[in-house]
C-alpha cells in the first residue's frame, strides 16, 4: 500500500479519533508521507516512534495493532496462556499511562488476562513481576532515553527477557496479518475491570523487588562503616523510588536528590535528552554534588534501565564515566567480592556485547570467568541466561552493554538500573574505605589489565533520505572493504549480515555463530577495532570504537585518530553518492 492509499484510509474514517483528525489537518505532504510510508517495526527495544497520527507514529491505533498481534499470537498457546495473561508497566512519558490502558483494554478483549501497573514503574521491575506472576507476556509502554517526542512498546516473553528476533518475528507476522488498525474495536476499562480481566498491581510487586534489590549487597555492613555522600537524579523518570528506597534500605542516608529533576516529566523540561549518557544531562548533578561535596553521582534515565555515574577525576572535578568504564568496575568489584567469600562459581560466565569493551574480558579471565559475546540489544543477554539456565551449562554472573545497562541478578531479565545503582554505591563505600575513589579504582584496573579506550560517534540520518544514506553507507562498505584504518591494516571482517569471518591476510572464511544483523566489524593488527551498525531504535548510524593504548594519554590520542580516520572515509562516501 502506498502512503497516499494509507493516508486517505485514515483521512476517510469517520470515526477517527478526534485527536488524531486535528493532527492530520495540520500535516504537510513531507510529514503524512513519513507518517504513513511504513508500519513501525520492532528493533533492538521494539516497536518505537515519535508520538503522533499515521501508521509509522505511536498512537492509539498502532498501540491496538501491536496489541491485537500479540493477542493473536498469545491465543495460538491456548488458554492457559491467555488466563497467564500480559504484565504492563509504564514510564513517565506523553501518553504512557493511556496508551498503556489502550493495550490493556485490546488484549482484555481478546480474553486475555491483563495486569497494569497502578502507576509508572521502572522497566526492570516489569520483567520481575513477569515471572512473580508467572505471567505469558509483558509490555512496557516507554522510549526509555528519546527526546520528549517519542514514546514506544517493548515486548518480552515469558522468561522476563524483551523478545528474541525469531519470537518477535511471529509476532511481528500476527501483527502484520492485520489489515486496517482501525476497524480494531475495544470494550471499555470499566467493563473489562469489571469481568476481572483487568487487574490493578503495585504495591506487593514493589515490596518483592525492593527486597531482591537489596540482596544483591556483597557487603551490606558498608553503609555503616564508610559515610558515602550521593547525588541521584531521576532525570524525570521512574527511578525515584526505587532507587532511594533501595538505598535507604542498605543504611545509605546521605542522597541528596536534584529537586528540579525529580519529578515525572514528559517534556523533560531540564534537559535537552533524558540521557544518562550525555554530559548535558549531569550538569544540575555536579552543581549539588559541589556543594555538598558528594562522593558519587547517578542518574538514571526515564524508565530507570540505564545508569550514569560521574566521580571525582586527580583533579578533584566530576567527570562522567563511560558505559564500559562503569561496566567494568562493577565487574571487578562483584567478581573480588564473590572470590573472596568462595562462591565464584566453576562454570560462571558474563555477558557483554560485540560492541562492548574486551577490558572486561581481560578482567573476568583474571578470575577463571570466561566472557560470551552477544549481538547489540539487551534482549540477548536475557536469551542466554534463559539457555544456559535450563541446560546448566553456565551460570549467570553479569551482563551490561557499553550504552550504560547492567544486570548483575537475573531475576530481573533486563538491564537493571536499580540494581546497578545499589552496587555502584557499595563499591565507592568499598574503595573510600581504603582512601581511593572509584576514580582511583579504575586506574587500577587500567594499570593492571591495559589502558583499553572507546569511543562511539552518532550520524543522525532522519526520514527518507536518511535511509537511504544508511545503505549508501553500508553498501559501500561491503563492496570495498577498508585494507586499513589511521596507517594500521585489518586483518579480520565479521559481517554479520552474511554470517561470515573473513581473514583478511589469508582469505579464510569462518560461518559467525551469532544471528543474522546488518553489522559490520573490522579489526586492526593493533588489537584496534571499528563496529558499524544502523540503531535499531532511532533514526541513526552508530560507529563504536574501541583500541588499547600505552598510557591513558596515549588511549586518548589513539582513540581520536582511529574516530576521525574513520569517520572522514564514511563522510567521504556520502558526498560521493551526492
Amino acid at each position: 500500500m502506498s502512503w497516499k492509499k494509507a493516508y486517505t484510509r485514515w483521512n476517510e474514517c469517520k470515526d477517527l479519533d478526534p485527536e488524531m483528525r486535528k493532527l492530520l489537518s495540520t500535516m504537510k505532504e513531507q510529514d503524512l508521507e513519513e507518517a504513513f510510508l511504513k508500519n513501525l517495526e520492532f528493533g533492538t527495544g521494539g516497536m518505537r516512534g515519535e508520538i503522533g497520527a499515521g501508521i509509522n507514529r505511536i498512537n492509539l491505533y498502532t498501540i491496538r495493532k501491536a496489541s491485537k498481534g500479540l493477542a493473536n499470537y498469545i491465543a495460538g498457546f491456548g488458554e492457559e496462556a491467555k488466563r497467564r495473561g500480559v504484565v504492563i508497566a509504564y514510564d513517565s512519558r506523553h501518553k504512557s499511562p493511556q496508551f498503556a490502558m489502550e493495550a490493556a483494554r485490546t488484549l482484555a478483549t481478546e480474553g486475555i488476562q491483563t495486569y497494569v501497573f497502578n502507576e509508572l514503574r521502572p522497566t526492570p521491575e516489569l520483567s520481575f513481576a513477569l515471572r512473580y506472576l508467572h505471567a505469558f507476556a509483558g509490555i512496557v509502554i516507554t522510549a526509555s532515553h528519546n527526546p520528549a517526542e517519542y514514546n514506544g512498546y517493548k515486548v518480552y516473553g515469558e522468561d522476563g527477557a524483551q523478545l528474541p528476533p525469531k519470537i518477535a518475528d511471529l509476532v511481528i507476522s500476527k501483527v502484520n496479518e492485520i489489515e486496517n488498525e482501525l476497524e480494531i474495536h475495544v470494550k471499555e476499562e470499566d467493563h473489562l475491570r469489571s469481568a476481572g480481566l483487568i487487574q490493578m498491581i503495585g504495591e506487593e510487586i514493589d515490596q518483592t523487588y525492593l527486597k531482591k534489590i537489596v540482596s544483591i549487597s556483597e557487603k551490606p555492613q558498608l553503609s555503616k562503616e564508610v559515610d558515602v555522600k550521593i547525588v541521584y537524579s531521576p532525570l524525570h523518570g521512574t527511578g525515584n523510588w526505587p532507587v532511594r528506597k533501595a538505598l535507604k534500605a542498605l543504611g545509605y542516608e546521605k542522597v541528596i536528590v536534584v529537586k528540579e529533576q525529580e519529578k515525572p516529566d514528559p517534556n523533560f523540561s531540564t534537559v535537552v535528552y533524558p540521557n544518562p549518557e550525555e554530559k548535558a544531562a549531569f550538569e544540575l548533578a555536579v552543581q549539588y554534588g559541589k556543594n555538598h561535596d558528594a562522593d558519587i553521582l547517578l542518574a538514571t534515565d526515564p524508565d530507570a534501565d540505564r545508569l550514569g555515574i560521574a566521580v571525582k577525576n586527580a583533579m578533584g572535578e566530576y567527570t562522567l564515566l563511560t558505559g564500559n568504564q562503569i561496566g567494568v568496575l562493577l565487574l571487578h568489584y562483584l567478581l573480588a567480592r564473590k572470590q573472596e567469600k568462595g562462591q565464584l562459581p566453576e562454570n560462571g560466565r558474563v555477558f557483554k556485547t560485540i560492541v562492548t569493551s574486551e577490558l572486561g574480558r581481560k578482567v573476568a579471565e583474571s578470575y577463571g570467568i570466561s566472557t560470551e559475546d552477544v549481538l547489540t540489544g539487551f534482549k540477548f543477554i536475557g536469551e542466554k541466561i534463559e539457555q544456559y539456565r535450563q541446560s546448566g551449562e553456565y551460570q549467570f554472573l553479569f551482563g551490561y552493554e557499553e550504552s550504560y545497562g547492567y544486570l548483575i541478578a537475573d531475576f530481573a531479565r533486563d538491564k537493571d538500573a536499580v540494581q546497578a545503582a545499589i552496587l555502584i554505591v557499595e563499591a565507592c563505600a568499598f574503595y573510600k574505605k581504603q582512601g581511593k575513589s572509584l576514580y582511583d579504582a579504575l586506574q587500577d584496573v587500567y594499570e593492571k589489565f591495559g589502558y583499553y579506550r572507546e569511543g562511539l560517534v552518532s550520524l543522525t540520518l532522519k526520514g527518507l533520505e536518511g535511509t537511504k544514506q544508511i545503505q549508501t553507507i553500508l553498501s559501500s562498505l561491503r563492496k570495498t572493504p577498508p585494507k586499513e584504518i589511521h596507517h594500521v591494516k585489518v586483518k579480520m571482517i565479521e559481517d554479520y549480515l552474511t554470517g561470515e569471518k573473513t581473514n583478511v591476510t589469508e582469505g579464510a572464511k569462518e560461518v559467525l555463530s551469532l544471528p543474522k544483523s546488518n553489522v559490520l566489524k573490522y579489526f586492526l593488527e593493533d588489537g584496534s577495532w571499528v563496529c558499524i551498525r544502523p540503531s535499531g531504535t532511532e533514526p541513526k548510524m552508530k560507529f563504536y570504537f574501541g583500541i588499547i593504548g600505552e598510557s591513558l594519554e596515549h588511549s586518548e590520542e589513539k582513540i581520536t585518530q582511529l574516530k576521525e580516520s574513520f569517520m572522514e572515509n564514511i563522510h567521504h562516501i556520502l558526498e560521493m553518492d551526492q
